[in-house]
């Protein structure tokens, strides 16, 4: 079920008013209300993983009391435990066939041949998300940093949550679980707020990323036919693309929290408008970097145990990302870009005194920074290494005729459509930097908002692209 589907217009009516009329009889009832409505929600793709989902609530939720009253090697082997069941689950589902070929295709290469049969597995939505959530808290309660709750219903409305289910934000226990333990009431504010990032996210969604798809697939499709400009438009566009398909995700999924009377942590703050990697990474899908900063870069001993070492750990680290995204090359050779771009930006900034040169740096700085993470996107983007290198071999080739040519090409693309609503996004992005975009029109004059959600509003119902294009981190 899709935010943007018309099952999930009649689908979230209905749930909001059963859970505020199940908030008068306490918390447990609303509780219910979110788990029921949430296992409907994921069960709607596909409810025979269900089982998966509950099981890994029921793994974590047991182990982590068991951790809490034990000590010594039972802990280890509890933490063990629920480690070893959702990396397992998520192992197999997600990079069983990746890594057996691999395998095979390695032995090959050295002259002993191995047999192998590809298994024709279905990967389950959100699995990444909500196995990352659950084994957080299990960590959590392990470093005593968190008590674990024998509130089984609320745990288990808290791993299932719809609204941030299938595509984050990665919620830490310690932020979002005491919410479900304590009354809600309705606030008016908050929900006019949530309405608004719901709208925004929209906007976001099916007006600017749906719409640059339409261009971004062609190209990536017959990388051949096109020129260097049709391909370096094509990566900056799924850079917005991509950007736009999960924060307006996020930004829906923080607004339907608001509507139920929770405050989900902001996953995106304007990461295009950063003057480095390591900025952009503080700005990019902020609960999946947070959380391989505490649970993988510290354990490995982080920035303290010499620079080789921090190099080599953000490589790890980066890796691994790369990893988490996906079972392809692509994914790990995208990761390393970013694990090697910071490596090489922690060396300049310790030559380079911070904020010398003034804004014209500052300009080279965002210009390096942009061009860097659209250069590595075309690898996230391709299916293959080989697409990869076929899409950027483009860049070289350049056509005298290349507009003419290229408005003939792209005929589902709008360029002037695009015309309207990219320079909206940048302007938007700019004028809230630091802020979410209910936050800034807050301060806004009434007639200023008001002028503002009609102008979105009517750009979505004339613009967007209502085609049923899922979201793209729905793969991951």
């Amino acid at each position: 079920m899709l935010f943007n589907s018309l099952e999930f217009a009649l689908f979230l009516p209905v749930v909001f008013a059963a859970y505020w009329l199940a908030a008068r009889r306490g918390t447990r009832a609303s509780n219910w209300v979110v788990l029921v409505s949430s296992y409907f929600f994921y069960g709607w793709w596909d409810w025979r993983f269900l089982g998966l989902l509950a099981a890994s609530s029921a793994v974590d939720y047991w182990a982590s009391l068991g951790i809490a009253t034990s000590e010594g090697r039972r802990r280890k082997l509890l933490l063990g435990l629920s480690l070893g069941f959702n990396l397992g689950m998520l192992g197999f589902f997600k990079y069983y066939n990746f890594f057996a070929e691999s395998l095979v295709g390695a032995f090959s290469f050295l002259g002993a041949p191995l047999s192998f049969e590809r298994m024709d597995i279905i990967l389950p939505v959100g699995i990444s998300f909500y196995t990352f959530q659950t084994m957080s808290y299990t960590i959590d309660v392990y470093k005593r940093q968190m008590e674990p709750t024998r509130d089984a219903l609320a745990f288990f409305a808290y791993v299932s949550f719809f609204p941030q289910l299938v595509a984050g934000p990665i919620e830490r226990a310690s932020r979002l679980l005491p919410q479900f333990l304590v009354p809600r009431s309705f606030d008016l504010v908050a929900a006019r707020d949530g309405v608004v990032l719901i709208l925004w996210g929209m906007f976001k969604k099916l007006v600017v990323a749906d719409n640059l798809a339409l261009y971004v697939d062609e190209v990536f499709a017959r990388p051949e036919l096109f020129d260097g400009l049709d391909v370096a438009y094509a990566a900056v566009f799924f850079g917005l693309q991509i950007y736009c398909d999960f924060s307006g995700y996020s930004d829906m999924a923080i607004g339907l929290a608001a509507l139920l009377g929770f405050r989900l942590m902001v996953n995106f703050m304007q990461p295009y408008l950063s003057l480095g990697i390591a900025e952009f990474w503080r700005r990019w899908h902020i609960s999946l970097s947070t959380w391989f900063r505490d649970y993988l870069y510290i354990p490995l001993g982080g920035s303290r145990l010499g620079q080789a070492r921090t190099n080599l750990n953000l490589l790890v680290v980066f890796l691994v990302s790369g990893l988490w995204h996906g079972a392809n090359w692509t994914f790990l050779v995208w990761g390393a870009l970013h694990g090697g771009y910071l490596v090489a930006e922690r060396a300049w900034r310790a030559r380079v005194p911070a904020g010398a040169g003034g804004w014209p740096r500052a300009v080279l700085a965002w210009a390096m920074t942009f061009a860097a993470v659209s250069l590595a996107w075309v690898f996230f983007r391709a299916e293959s290494l080989a697409q990869a290198f076929e899409v950027l071999a483009r860049l070289g080739h350049f056509s005298f005729d290349h507009w003419a040519i290229a408005s003939a090409r792209f005929s589902p693309f709008d360029f002037k459509a695009a015309l309207v609503y990219l320079p909206l996004l940048v302007g938007v992005e700019w004028a809230s930097k630091d802020h979410l975009v209910s936050d800034w029109l807050a301060a806004k004059a009434r007639w200023a908002r008001w002028a503002f959600y009609l102008g979105v509003y009517l750009l979505v119902i004339t613009l967007g692209n209502f085609g049923a294009e899922k979201f793209i981190y729905f793969d991951f």
